[in-house]
């Protein structure tokens, strides 16, 4: 009679030598998932090798939402490609624009008002709560708990009608300009926002008390798509992979921009590295940009909301155009030839939702960049699939998935 021996479901290591020992081994099946899946989360496909339902192999395949952005940028006017870098992660377009803007800024040697960085980093937190609350419902989608998916998209709606007040757009929302912002904040914003912030607390700590604890959830995702914190470094992770692994690293601490020196706030760490940690992570992270937020509103400075100096880069207002002809001519240089960068050579990086979104721009001087590559985070999220991917059933990939939280288009870009 053949001994039974108990092995958890967790145990990866355990499985896999079972599989050895019983000698079950049959044919490997290739199984194409994606392009168009819903598990994939966009356009990704996953070549998986098969061993019954445990994958013995795993290779992303990316580039079907390539647009070729990059080279897009080389041929128009820095203000021009702001709404392109809605596209990059269009879960959050507002850090993106901000994250480009001042990459530009940098090269040019210009620096905004301290109102215009205040509403920059209202802008990047409240697109990492709605970036966070698409990620975290869809998640608990993927792993059966449909629930969670209703309360975060109640909530993400709300932001977007924020978003809207505060940019004429919902989705993509072209906020920046080179030297500032299209427009300041509308009357009663402020008040509104921080509403939103104090009603989204119990809502979290809701969540928290549907998946945390929930047995299910937490069998599917602990011990699952394990990144160790030497892998996570190797492998290129940003954000809040890279933190859920034990990894201390935040752009908004190691390197402030945009005043965030001057916020109190957190940077939540994991231990274990696994599908689980980076939940936890991220629920963490939802609470400390509520705290970012109210901070920045409890002190929002007066001023302008565009640098009025940078005669050559941000274009005047509309009331001097109407009246002035020096105005006049300068707003139709910055529109016709674009704001006037000096050459030189510029890398910035923004700690963005998904992790650290970074440009590197090349310019000869005027109004067009001569290069600029994008360094976006969900590319390095997706190479390590091949690495975390073999050992784990069929049925784990979803959560491996979610728990990565990336997005195709700053991946193809």
């Amino acid at each position: 009679m053949a001994s039974e021996t108990e092995i958890s479901y967790g145990d990866i290591a355990g499985r896999a030598a079972q599989f050895e020992s019983d000698d079950l081994h049959g044919e490997e099946m290739l199984l194409n998932m994606g392009p168009s899946h819903p598990a994939t989360h966009g356009v990704l496909r996953l070549k998986l090798k098969l061993d019954g339902d445990v994958i013995s192999g795993c290779d992303p395949v990316i580039g079907y939402l390539h647009r070729g952005d990059e080279k897009i940028a080389e041929n128009m006017t820095y203000n021009q490609f702001v709404p392109y870098t809605d596209r990059l992660d269009y879960l959050a377009p507002l850090a993106n624009n901000v994250a480009y803007a001042i990459a530009v800024e940098r090269l040019a040697g210009i620096e905004v008002p301290a109102r215009c960085q205040a509403i920059r980093v209202i802008c990047c937190e409240l697109a990492r709560i709605s970036s966070h609350l698409l990620g975290l419902g869809v998640y608990g989608m993927d792993t059966g708990a449909l629930t969670t998916f209703m309360y975060t998209f109640t909530e993400r709606e709300k932001l977007y009608t924020l978003f809207e007040e505060l940019t004429g757009a919902r989705f993509t929302t072209s906020y920046t300009r080179i030297g500032g912002l299209t427009r300041d904040m509308p009357d009663g914003w402020m008040g509104r926002v921080n509403n939103f912030c104090n009603q989204l607390v119990p809502i979290i700590d809701e969540l928290d008390k549907l998946l945390t604890r929930n047995r299910i959830f937490v069998d599917r995702t602990r011990d699952v798509g394990t990144i160790t914190k030497e892998d996570a470094i190797a492998w290129g992770l940003t954000g809040a992979n890279l933190r859920a692994s034990g990894v201390e690293l935040d752009i908004r601490k190691a390197q402030p921009y945009s005043g965030y020196e001057n916020y109190d706030f957190d940077v939540p760490i994991g231990s274990a590295g696994d599908a689980y940690d980076r939940y936890l992570v991220r629920m963490e992270e939802l609470r400390e940009s509520i705290r970012i937020v109210q901070q920045a509103i409890s002190k929002m400075p007066d001023g302008l909301f565009y640098n009025d100096e940078a005669k050559k880069i941000f274009a005047p207002r509309k009331d001097k155009v109407l009246t002035s002809m020096e105005e006049l001519i300068q707003n139709f240089m910055i529109v016709t030839e674009g704001p006037q960068i000096p050459a030189g050579e510029v890398y910035f990086e923004a700690e963005n939702p998904k992790g650290v979104l970074a440009f590197f721009i090349h310019s000869k001087g005027g109004g067009v960049p001569y290069r600029l590559k994008i360094r976006g985070p969900s590319f390095c999220s997706l190479s390590i699939l091949e690495h975390i991917c073999p050992g784990h059933y069929m049925s784990d990939v979803p959560v491996i998935l979610g728990s990565l939280d990336f997005v195709m288009g700053e991946c193809d870009r």
